[in-house]
């Protein structure tokens, strides 16, 4: 205890303190167990340590519970969120029919026109176009559009979760709809049951009705269904439509390229139509290319040559006249099957060779003189013995005018309606010999003057029809009654209504092409009237008749006699007359018409195995240029007819007619120029001709250069020529309008 009690620290060699034990032994401060400095300053590090760890542990557990309650409440509004879309889509969907009656709408039916040899003419109704199946179209067709329309449209269920997400931030971040992110099963669905509104129950309902689609049908059947419903711009829909209406050709046959300028028309078909801005519509296929050579539908080789040969967009569509026939087709449907409740083909009498023979020599006349002779519009009908109209030219340009003028356009005949008056006089007991003095005459106030104010005196009434004298006309109108001239003209077929006055000599009252060329068949065919046609058969697809035109019986309207009488006499308005340049190595007859300051231009001819009936002028009614129905539309019947006649046996006009010895000159008494009744001209010798008294103050010209179809008309009753229907301008619809983007278009991706 003392040696304890004595004990004392005592420093050390090393300046450290010791403690010297009883034993003598000395024991450093680091050979304690706990140093008693250090364990002081451990303490202060240990709390300093705890302290911090603390801290970290608090910040942890506040951002934990920052991120938890975060998590928490983003999982609250899923929930929620999930709750009031499952509300939205039952409460669009409860709006919708029962599933269990939804059913694929059946496609709007297609109407097939050709020609007489089967030849196409035009796809109407309102698809445009047949349906093609997927395995018949070309298969660059299908490939190019999901390439850039909906690249997982084989992978997934109707919707495009990835497709959609895409669009929505690609159209937030720009502020504007630039994506969509519909598919085609969307898509479909919009063009089979939905109205293009864009509103969110349009939208709702989309998606369910594309999940049912996916659920009843397969992919390859969603999409054939597509393809040939889904609007390609310019009028087509369908891409069978859409390829005639591009390339001139069908589905079956388009290229790379061409399948590439169809599928990218998609995005924007109006927008982006050849038709319309064909510089748009070529970047925008070289995109869907570039998609279909990234998405390995076509090698490097085919996008380079595809690249190298762009899609040649056809020269015309719905262009060539024989869409005028076609329109007159559809006018004249209804009322021989009814209601089109599916695809039809309509065989129509149209020979589309001599239809596009008629087109050309049209446009080629306007072409060459139009602006020299301030004309700018022609029409040309054709028609055989038995109605069927052959070919007929409604304009110049169907493009730019679907205004039908040969069937629509009522205009002065002019002269051209002569005979039909010269008809009534013969039926009043006239002959082609009798006489008329050609002189100045008054009747009332109106002195209808010859053209040039040219007269001949005595002349027999085939001389005055070949020469086109107005004077003589005037004076058989005078003898036989307007009513009479007015009953003939309907019972040969013109339809239109006619004033009974004297001035219908000349060609006042106003008919149609169409009406006209019909009402000279029964000098052609031996005087009967048939029934007009377009249509010779309609059938189903499946081959089914539905219409079929057998013929039938045509009356028989005038006398073979007078027949005879009348082509004799329009014979010679081709031989020696008026229209000289429309005469060719067939027997033929006709007769031209000019109507007042040339407003109006006619040719109508006949052979016995065409008629044609071609007119010139300008659609506002303003006067040509001393054109005449011996100039232009005799030009362009000449060359129809002869085209059309080429080949044909050479067959006479039907019926006979000369001068015969018994005949007397005037078997009927001749008004003179001032009222009175000259004396009777003795019968001739038998044996001789008759002499035909000439006026001797004038010298006739030769008749080759007279074309005396120009008038005066009466003050009171002349009209000028016109047009019965409004003429549409070539950009009808105006330019297109934008369309506002709504936040569903940017959220939604369309």
């Amino acid at each position: 205890m003392a040696n304890r009690r004595d004990s004392r620290i005592e420093p050390s060699f090393e300046g450290s303190p010791r403690a010297k034990s009883s034993d003598g032994f000395s024991v450093s401060e680091e050979d304690r167990v706990v140093p008693a400095n250090r364990k002081s300053a451990a303490k202060r590090k240990s709390g300093k340590a705890k302290s911090s760890r603390r801290g970290r542990d608090r910040n942890r557990r506040g951002l934990f519970s920052i991120f938890g309650r975060l998590l928490y409440w983003c999982f609250v509004l899923c929930i929620w969120g999930g709750i009031a879309v499952a509300g939205i889509v039952v409460y669009y969907g409860a709006k919708m029919p029962a599933a269990t009656t939804w059913s694929i709408p059946d496609r709007a039916p297609n109407i097939k026109i050709v020609s007489v040899d089967g030849q196409l003419i035009a796809n109407r109704g309102m698809s445009g176009g047949e349906a093609v199946g997927l395995n018949e179209m070309s298969p660059y067709i299908p490939e190019a559009v999901v390439a850039i329309e909906d690249r997982r449209f084989y992978s997934h269920f109707g919707i495009d979760p990835i497709g959609l997400t895409r669009a929505m931030v690609t159209n937030v971040l720009g502020g504007h709809f630039s994506q969509g992110g519909s598919t085609l099963t969307q898509q479909l669905a919009k063009n089979l049951f939905l109205t293009p509104d864009r509103t969110l129950e349009r939208k709702v309902q989309e998606v369910l009705l594309a999940l049912w689609l996916e659920h009843k049908h397969s992919k390859d059947q969603i999409l054939e269904m597509y393809l040939n419903r889904v609007y390609f711009g310019s009028g087509a829909y369908g891409v069978e439509a859409a390829s005639r209406r591009y390339f001139g050709k069908s589905a079956r046959d388009v290229s790379l390229s061409e399948a590439a300028l169809l599928a990218g028309l998609l995005k924007a078909p109006s927008r982006l139509s050849p038709a319309r801005d064909p510089k748009a519509a070529e970047e925008r296929a070289q995109l869907v290319l570039a998609a279909m050579r990234e998405e390995g539908k076509i090698s490097d080789k085919e996008y380079k040559v595809a690249l190298s040969a762009p899609a040649t967009r056809s020269p015309s569509y719905w262009t060539g006249s024989e869409n005028y026939v076609a329109d007159t087709v559809m006018e004249e449907l209804p009322d021989l099957i009814g209601d089109v409740r599916g695809d039809i083909v309509i065989d129509t009498t149209v020979d589309l060779t001599l239809q596009k023979l008629a087109e050309q020599s049209i446009r080629r006349l306007i072409d060459e003189s139009g602006k020299k002779l301030n004309v700018t519009q022609g029409a040309l009908v054709s028609i055989d013995d038995s109605g069927a109209v052959r070919a007929m030219v409604g304009g110049y340009d169907y493009s730019t005018s679907q205004f039908d003028r040969a069937s629509e356009a009522r205009r002065q005949p002019g002269s051209a309606f002569k005979p039909f008056v010269y008809m009534a006089a013969l039926e009043a007991g006239r002959t082609p010999d009798s006489v008329r003095n050609d002189a100045p005459i008054r009747i009332g106030k109106w002195t209808p003057d010859n053209y040039g104010g040219k007269y001949y005196g005595k002349v027999t009434l085939a001389t005055a029809l070949a020469k086109s004298l107005n004077s003589v006309a005037a004076q058989l109108t005078m003898e036989v009654g307007p009513d009479a001239v007015v009953e003939a003209a309907h019972r040969m077929g013109i339809q239109s209504d006619l004033q009974s006055n004297t001035s219908i000599a000349l060609g006042t009252s106003e008919v149609t092409p169409l009406e006209l060329t019909s009402a000279y068949v029964p000098f052609a065919n031996g005087g009967y009237k048939p029934d007009v046609h377009f249509i010779s058969r309609v059938t189903t697809a499946g081959g089914k008749v539905l219409y079929e035109n057998n013929g039938g019986s045509a009356p028989r309207v005038i006398k073979a006699d007078i027949v005879g009488m009348m082509n004799s006499m329009m014979t010679g308005t081709v031989e020696v007359g008026t229209a000289k340049k429309a005469a060719f190595n067939w027997p033929s007859a006709g007769k031209t018409g000019t109507s007042q300051n040339s407003r109006d231009a006619w040719f109508v001819g006949y052979t016995a195995n065409l008629t044609t009936g071609v007119w010139f002028g300008n659609d506002d009614g303003s006067p040509m240029k001393k054109v005449t129905g011996g100039a232009l539309p005799a030009q362009a019947w000449h060359e129809f007819m002869v085209a059309a006649h080429e080949g044909v046996p050479v067959r006479p006009l039907p019926g006979t007619w000369k001068s015969t010895p018994s005949d007397t000159v005037v078997p009927d008494e001749i008004p003179s120029a001032d009222g009175s009744q000259p004396p009777p001209t003795p019968p001739a010798p038998v044996g001789q001709s008759t002499p035909v008294a000439q006026a001797p103050a004038r010298r006739a010209r030769p008749a080759q250069t007279v074309d005396a179809d120009g008038f005066d008309m009466p003050s009171d009753g002349g009209t000028t020529a016109s047009v019965g229907h409004p003429v549409p301008p070539g950009d009808v619809g105006g330019p297109k309008k934008r369309r506002q983007t709504s936040i569903l278009d940017i959220l939604s991706g369309g």
